[in-house]
């Protein structure tokens, strides 16, 4: 665990907060210490140090690169002929598509699963000095530099060994304090789109393990080289844009939300609104079935400057609060995954029954300042055990109200089941909705809970077994590991007074406040506690557990 936590300590204070820094420098409409930008030639960019700017109050260098005119090289190779391929170059041809002419390759696996760069010659390959690729720069997630152009970019690397091998996005969606996604959104924001296969990470066998989705990157389905479909995809995606438009999304900080919008709304099976509007048509994880080359450059091509759709942001307005070594246990561990303003993820740690939170987009503006209406959409999770309700007209708020639930399968995938609840929030300008911005919740099913309605009717919990006697998977780096069994006890009324716990053959009780009850007061005694902590150890395989700590 302590190597992964060490893999974002030098990324710390790079945080969402700053992306609007970010967006200014990369638009150039504020400046920061001077460098010198590397020119890219005859497809290649070959970065080393001198060419990082140093952004203000983060610690994240920007590459500032610069394309000399465009010369005549096709926007294709010779042996792509498909449909989508000849439109594309027909709409380049009369100077109304863009094509990749400034966009840039970026290659995070050494070339491992390289896109070959014949078939989309207008990219510029990303070539890093060795003062980058000996600390790792050029390799993995893509969280070290940003850039002054549009990137797509893939990694089919995985940490494979041990109890904490993950793909390289739970890796992101699991880094401690929510660094990881903050830095993909900072990706996001500057025109960053990288490609990353889920690897073990979402098949029948484990289910979905991804603990929040994301509009950050896209995931393909299986191992290495599963990327490169993705990668054809975006090229078009970029290739196809109006010069105009292009050019407007990066001023604006929306090429990235525009092309998952495009790359969502295009997939085979996704040709209404209302299946837009659906959980198949935005899952953790993306099959190359779906991808519909000729419907994305269609739509790309047809979205004009004034119709670009905004960018959701999300934050929290109010929601339920729980009480460590009360309501769960763990000293250091939180329900709050990250807050980023198109993704909020939560771990479900709390005994209640039931939830709620008040999610508000109000920092939502339109590009072209046109009215927005918001729509809040159930894309995953038991419909019967959850309720959105819009608090304005236009949708811009909502309390979404939850109750405890089982596994449900993925939407589209009746063989991968899912844990996790996902709300997606998509904004409509009069002519297209937005990509959507997610709100998940992480449910730990590896725990046996027991909820019972009390004599109120309502649901109250009975009895959590956190021994995970089944061996189900529990990501170590969520979940440690819990050793024992509580029972809630009540009395005649329905009020709480403590728990049994149990633990191998010892059995101990609390009080509502969390204190073990060492002696229990007789008619003219006194009860006698103690207050306990709850300590994370670490064990030898890089895990964590739970440990009873009595001062």
């Amino acid at each position: 665990m302590q190597r992964l936590k060490n893999h974002w300590t030098q990324h710390a204070n790079c945080v969402s907060k700053y992306a609007l820094t970010l967006l200014l420098l990369v638009s150039g409409a504020v400046s920061a210490q001077t460098s010198e930008p590397v020119e890219a030639r005859d497809g290649v960019a070959q970065i080393s140090p001198q060419h990082v700017v140093m952004l203000p109050l983060t610690d994240r260098p920007l590459v500032e690169i610069s394309f000399p005119i465009a010369s005549s090289v096709p926007v294709l190779g010779e042996n792509q002929n498909g449909a989508a391929h000849q439109l594309l170059r027909q709409l380049y041809t009369i100077g109304q598509a863009a094509g990749n002419h400034g966009d840039l390759y970026d290659n995070r696996d050494r070339g491992h699963s390289l896109l070959e760069t014949e078939r989309h010659p207008q990219l510029s390959r990303i070539l890093y000095d060795t003062r980058f690729s000996d600390v790792g720069w050029d390799y993995g997630l893509a969280v070290n530099l940003l850039f002054n152009a549009p990137v797509i970019g893939n990694s089919s690397t995985a940490v494979k060994n041990g109890r904490l091998s993950r793909s390289l996005p739970r890796m992101a969606l699991t880094a401690p304090e929510g660094r990881g996604a903050d830095l993909i959104f900072q990706n996001y924001v500057t025109g960053q789109i990288h490609v990353y296969p889920e690897h073990r990470d979402h098949d029948p066998e484990r289910g979905d393990l991804f603990p929040a989705n994301t509009p950050y990157y896209l995931i393909s389905q299986g191992s290495s080289g599963s990327d490169k479909p993705f990668l054809e995809a975006l090229a078009m995606i970029l290739a196809a844009f109006h010069p105009d438009t292009k050019a407007r999304l990066m001023e604006i900080g929306l090429l990235a939300p525009t092309v998952q919008m495009i790359f969502r709304r295009s997939q085979n099976g996704v040709s209404t609104r209302e299946a837009y509007l659906s959980g198949a048509a935005h899952p953790t994880v993306f099959s190359k079935e779906r991808i519909n080359l000729l419907r994305m450059v269609s739509l790309a091509n047809a979205l004009h400057p004034a119709d670009i759709p905004p960018l959701v942001r999300l934050r929290v307005v109010d929601e339920d609060r729980v009480r460590e070594g009360i309501d769960y246990f763990g000293e250091g561990l939180s329900e709050h995954l990250f807050d980023t303003p198109a993704a909020i993820a939560r771990v479900w740690r709390s005994t209640a029954y039931s939830r709620s939170m008040v999610v508000s987009a109000d920092r939502t503006l339109d590009p072209n300042g046109r009215p927005l209406t918001f729509h809040w959409v159930l894309l995953r999770g038991d419909p019967a055990n959850i309720h959105i309700s819009p608090l304005d007209p236009d949708g811009r708020s909502a309390r979404i109200t939850l109750n405890w639930q089982s596994s449900r399968p993925v939407p589209g995938q009746s063989d991968i089941q899912s844990d996790r609840i996902d709300i997606g929030v998509f904004a409509n300008n009069g002519v297209h909705d937005s990509a959507p911005s997610f709100i998940s919740f992480f449910l730990p099913q590896h725990e046996k809970r027991l909820y019972e309605p009390g004599f109120d009717g309502k649901m109250r919990i009975t009895s959590i077994d956190y021994r995970n006697q089944n061996n189900v998977y529990a990501d170590p780096l969520i979940f440690p590991v819990i050793p024992w069994r509580d029972d809630y006890l009540y009395d005649e009324t329905g009020e709480l007074l403590g728990w049994n716990r149990h633990r191998d053959e010892i059995t101990t009780t609390y009080e509502t406040s969390g204190n073990r009850i060492l002696s229990q007061g007789g008619v003219n005694s006194v009860t006698q506690n103690r207050p306990v902590r709850y300590l994370l150890i670490p064990e030898t395989d890089g895990t964590m557990q739970v440990h009873e700590h009595s001062p």
